[in-house]
């Protein structure tokens, strides 16, 4: 398996609880979160623009309350 290139959000800063993503050979992207590295989400570029155009959007607000 290829080494991945995780990135975290620079508003993350050193806090423990970060969504990491990380772009694949494959031209999918992958998610990990820092307390559960070891299961990793899968996606395309198009879904995660749509998330999060949604997420901006304010669609997932009543979900953080």
């Amino acid at each position: 398996m290829p080494t991945l290139n995780w990135q975290k959000s620079s508003y993350s800063a050193q806090a423990s609880d970060c969504l990491y993503l990380a772009p694949a050979e494959d031209g999918t992207i992958k998610l990990r979160e820092s307390d559960d590295p070891a299961t990793v989400v899968t996606t395309t570029p198009q879904n995660l623009k749509a998330f999060i155009l949604g997420v901006k959007a304010g669609e997932f607000d009543h979900l953080a309350q």
